[in-house]
């Protein structure tokens, strides 16, 4: 009996105040969304890093003269460079790759802007050794060591494009991170006061129960379960959210990036993995601002 009339105070809780309801939901719905967007940004640059580390390489771009003429690195300068690279200490590899090479793969690269393909000729990509090393950090050794010699025109690093690729992502998951926080203050502020106008719109019968002898906590509760069932409907929306996001968005229009595996593609394994945590903070946020209100607020 206690219990059906706790549940039944609930439903009545949230059809009295349906717009402040609604309100809360679709807010708390929002800030989790953004939360949950954030979240799958922060695994995708988790799996890029483990994606382009292994893939990290050195390039030693060779001069005009060299590319042009040597198409196989087996004549001077190009051959004794290439003996003295595999020579030095932690290389791990060594591949020499041709003008016309670089610019297949350049093609490949960007087959889905033709346009700069088009726009792009050999002669203006330069042969290059690709040198994968033991230990990254090894690579300032390595440009202080070659840079400047015969045949050499500049000596690459691929980490230092990653690092400032890597800074781009991280600047848009904080701006994610920073929208959902003030969204989250939003959500805050909406559950608080929609437990206040319930608790006032239920104040008569509230203080005849606790005239018969009725504790606080059992008087308190509904308003305590009205809150966290709006979270948790407001986290099932965010989730519904991610997902049509992924299909709509990851899956579609990051499709050629995904294909030329420059973006790892983010799997439902990886939706499902952020789903718990946005129903975790869903019903904790609102348990604990439900709680707060009617400690401070409430005097019922």
């Amino acid at each position: 009996m206690r219990a059906s009339f706790v549940f039944s105070e609930v439903l009545t809780g949230l059809r009295r105040n349906v717009t402040m309801t609604v309100a809360m939901i679709l807010t708390t719905a929002i800030s989790l969304g953004l939360l949950g967007g954030g979240l799958l940004v922060v695994r995708m640059i988790d799996q890029m890093e483990d994606l382009f580390q292994e893939r990290v390489e050195v390039y030693i771009y060779l001069t005009e003269d060299v590319s042009a003429t040597d198409s196989d690195c087996t004549q001077e300068p190009c051959a004794s460079l290439w003996s003295s690279v595999q020579a030095a200490n932690g290389i791990e590899t060594v591949d020499f790759e041709s003008r016309d090479r670089a610019y297949e793969r350049f093609v490949e690269l960007f087959q889905g802007q033709p346009e700069l393909v088009d726009l792009t000729r050999p002669e203006s990509l330069p042969a290059a050794l690709k040198i994968k090393l033991e230990d990254p950090e090894r690579y300032p050794a390595l440009e202080a060591e070659f840079a400047g010699q015969p045949g050499v025109h500049r000596v690459a690093n691929q980490a230092d494009y990653l690092d400032r690729l890597f800074e781009v992502l991280a600047g848009v998951r904080n701006a994610v991170f920073a929208v959902a926080l003030i969204q989250a203050v939003a959500a805050l502020l909406l559950i608080s006061n929609t437990i206040q106008l319930s608790a006032f719109t239920r104040r008569t019968e509230v203080g005849i129960m606790r005239l018969v002898g009725a504790s606080r906590w059992y008087t308190q509760l509904p308003f305590l379960i009205e809150a966290v069932v709006a979270g948790v409907i407001g986290s099932l929306l965010a989730i519904g959210g991610v997902i049509v996001a992924k299909f709509t968005f990851l899956d579609r229009v990051l499709q050629g990036p995904i294909e030329a595996s420059i973006i790892p593609r983010l799997g439902m394994a990886d939706v499902l993995l952020v789903s718990p945590i946005l129903l975790g903070v869903a019903v904790v946020i609102s348990a604990v601002t439900g709680y707060v209100t009617l400690r401070l607020y409430v005097r019922t």
